[in-house]
Order: structure tokens, then sequence, then C-alpha cells
């Protein structure tokens, strides 16, 4: 038991240390830009934002925790309130949404409040438990906290599509 406690936290560490890889995240953008992005399925979806200090656009592929109505994507801050598209979205919430090789679909973010973060956490535990266990450990790494299925301080965003 002891051993795989351990192998468990060396697997978080590296995960934890592998979302820190610059060429490694943003290699996604590359594919969504060349209208590849269906490769990923509906599990993730690249967020364009605005710079709050720069004013240029930038980008983030980040995973959909949650669909909870059509039209409205949540996704999750994994280094916190900390992470730079969290900040950007919190200065200008009006972001485009890449979904598969779809053309990029204005929408609006929205942070979730701890209740409704929750939530959408227990629908993304329940719906893929096996991700799950493996992602968690990596996000308590990141994020420096622990996360239950009670609450949590992992910031949490809607991204509601314009109709």
């Amino acid at each position: 038991m002891a051993d795989q406690a351990g192998l468990r936290a060396r697997l978080a560490r590296a995960g934890a240390g592998l979302l820190r890889v610059r060429w490694f995240v943003r290699a996604p953008i590359w594919l969504y830009r060349a209208r590849l992005g269906a490769i990923f399925g509906g599990r993730l979806l690249m967020l364009e934002h605005v710079g709050r200090k720069s004013g240029e656009p930038r980008y983030v592929v980040l995973e959909v925790v949650d669909h909870p109505e059509p039209g409205t994507y949540v996704v999750v801050s994994g280094f916190g309130r900390r992470a730079q598209w969290y900040r950007n979205v919190e200065a200008d919430p009006h972001v485009r949404v890449y979904l598969r090789s779809r053309r990029p679909a204005a929408a609006e973010a929205h942070p979730l409040d701890a209740e409704a973060a929750a939530a959408s956490l227990r629908r993304y535990a329940t719906a893929h438990p096996h991700a799950w266990d493996s992602l968690r450990p990596v996000l308590e790494e990141t994020l420096g906290a622990r996360i239950d299925d009670t609450g949590t301080e992992l910031p949490m965003v809607a991204l509601r599509l314009a109709s």
C-alpha cells in the first residue's frame, strides 16, 4: 500500500510538472488552428481570450468538465486564480470558443460559485471516474490544495456561447 501511495504521489508531481512545460501544453493550439480539433472529441476546447495587459489575443486548450446545457461549457483552472487565462477572462469575459473543428464562436465567461463548481466536479467524477482518479492528484499538486466532493478551491468558468 505504501508503495502504491508513493507511486501515485510521484505520478501526480510528474503530471503537474508536465503541465508547466510550455511546448507540451501549447501543442494542441496548433492542432486547433489547423482545424484538427476534432481529434480531441468533445472533451477539449480552445479558448481565445484577450491579454489584460497586452490587449493581444491569447489561446489555451482546456478540458470540458461539464456541459450543463446546450451552448454552455464548464472548464477548470488547474493552476487556480493565478493562471493567466483565468485572470484575463476575469478582466474581459468576452471570449471565443473553438469546439472540435468548427469555426470559433463568441462566448462570455462567467466564474462559477463554490456550490456550482462542486456540482460540476461531482458530475465529472461520476461520468469519468478513471480520468478523475488520475487527474485529481495532479490538480491538487498544481493547486496546492485538497479537492473533495463537498467543495473545491478549484476555480471553474462557464463559457456561454452567444446565440
